[in-house]
């Protein structure tokens, strides 16, 4: 009978690219960048963290949570002082890992972290693999392995969209809507299973049609999930909205005015622009990847038509065009070219109506007074909010790619079993095995079933010494 504790793992086993690695063994990393800084902090966690540590700190800190200025020299010689330093000791299991874990505050730079994590190795501890501590975090069960994959987001974040979603999640709440999922499949395999093994208990047989619809009710919400998979690509990595049109029709002055300092050539000659500018823009809700192009029109000049190509490229690519031209003739023609290269929600402006003689209408911007900016910034965000289908709240759902997998698995296997139950093809045993299927595979998303690959995935991506 089981005691409701982790089975036992091999300590031995095998590694991710870098070769084979041990758990249960001490490791050591440089936690922050490299490079000039103030500060560095070099992490070590594992069984022997102490012991190692106590030949390379004098003195060796007594109390836990606390910071203890200490000399840090080699193990061998302890008059080879490398530097002067603070340490502080998290006793495990309270710790990151759920193993002893110490941290040593150096000074910063390149060479005092780098001879101090060398200490510890020569003192017995082995160099960490990237995410190995956070790996250890998950298999010694003080995270799950979605909130460990949040971390990665966390880090990676670069827009407020993008750290608010990681936040969220790193807070259970995908690991929560998960789990639910996983229970709503094993209840429906339960109910089956209980129709089959006691048919004529308290009110006769399950109902095929509550069997169909928890089946359904299911499918729908995994559904759900996995149809808010690209409103979470676009709150990390932003809607790519190109400004596109003929030349000399006010482009680069709009994301100039749009940025709100000069990043693109301004100029009343043709052709200026030859190759595309992207700036990213931390908008609310959604941020931005906004691309200044080369103007389109048929030319022979060579180095035009490059920038062209690449503005054609860009077209291709775009969640969101800015059809920028002076006249509604201009407009008309640019939207024949750009509506064959590309399927992105094209948004017409009417620009320079500052200039004499130009009709203001809900179309019009100009970059030089502002007129029409905030209501072309409102139109970008509604067209980008349309364009993913959700909410920019709904993006706290920061699926990763294993996620999505996961979920398109659970979908497609109680799909399966919704057409085997509705059309009677499979005894219901057989049609069951499906659930099964769909329950394993949510097993995988959560980590209940933490195998090397998929851990080996999961961490493949991240820093060393998290």
């Amino acid at each position: 009978m089981s005691d409701g504790r982790r089975p036992q793992r091999s300590s031995r086993t095998v590694g991710r690219s870098t070769g084979a690695r041990v758990r249960g063994d001490t490791i050591a990393a440089i936690a922050t960048a490299a490079g000039r800084s103030a500060i560095a902090v070099v992490r070590m966690s594992g069984p022997d963290a102490e012991r190692i540590a106590r030949k390379v700190l004098t003195p060796y800190p007594t109390a836990a949570r606390m910071l203890t200025r200490c000399a840090v020299h080699s193990a061998e010689d302890r008059t080879q002082v490398i530097d002067h330093a603070l340490a502080v000791v998290f006793a495990a299991p309270a710790s990151y890992t759920g193993e002893t874990v110490i941290e040593v505050h150096t000074h910063g730079g390149t060479f005092v972290p780098r001879a101090v994590l060398d200490a510890l190795i020569a003192a017995g501890a082995r160099p960490a693999l990237a995410g190995e501590f956070t790996e250890r975090a998950v298999l010694n069960g003080k995270l799950d392995l979605v909130r460990a994959e949040t971390i990665g987001e966390l880090i990676d974040a670069r827009t407020s969209t993008a750290h608010r979603s990681a936040v969220l999640a790193l807070s259970g709440t995908l690991t929560r809507v998960y789990a639910a999922l996983r229970d709503e499949a094993l209840a429906l395999d339960a109910l089956i299973a209980f129709d089959i093994d006691f048919p004529e208990e308290d009110h006769g047989p399950v109902s095929r049609t509550q069997v169909e619809a928890a089946a359904q009710a299911l499918a729908d919400r995994l559904q759900t999930l996995i149809d808010s998979a690209p409103a979470a690509i676009l709150g990390r990595e932003g809607a790519l909205v190109v400004l596109a049109g003929p030349p000399n029709a006010g482009k680069s002055t709009l994301l100039n005015a749009l940025v709100g300092e000069s990043r693109a050539i301004v100029s009343d000659e043709p052709g200026t622009t030859r190759d595309a500018i992207e700036v990213m823009l931390d908008g609310d809700p959604w941020p931005i990847r906004l691309v200044d192009t080369a103007g389109l029109r048929t030319s022979h000049d060579v180095v035009e038509r490059l920038g062209i190509e690449v503005s054609e490229r860009y077209l291709r690519s775009a969640d969101i065009v800015i059809l920028c031209a002076e006249s509604d003739e201009e407009i008309d023609e640019a939207q024949a070219r750009i509506s064959e290269t590309t399927r992105a929600t094209i948004l017409q402006v009417r620009t320079k109506i500052d200039l004499g003689g130009k009709v203001a209408d809900a179309r019009g911007v100009s970059a030089l007074t502002g007129a029409g900016l905030g209501d072309l910034r409102r139109r970008i965000m509604a067209a980008i909010t349309e364009r993913a289908g959700v909410s920019a709240e709904l993006s706290a759902l920061a699926m990763s790619a294993r996620q999505r997998s996961a979920l398109e698995v659970a979908y497609a296997e109680v799909g399966a079993f919704l057409s085997a139950w509705r059309e009677r093809s499979l005894p219901a045993p057989v049609a069951a095995a499906h659930l099964r299927e769909a329950t394993n595979a949510l097993d995988h998303l959560i980590g209940a079933i933490d195998t090397d690959e998929v851990l080996a995935r999961v961490f493949a991506t991240f820093c060393v010494g998290k």
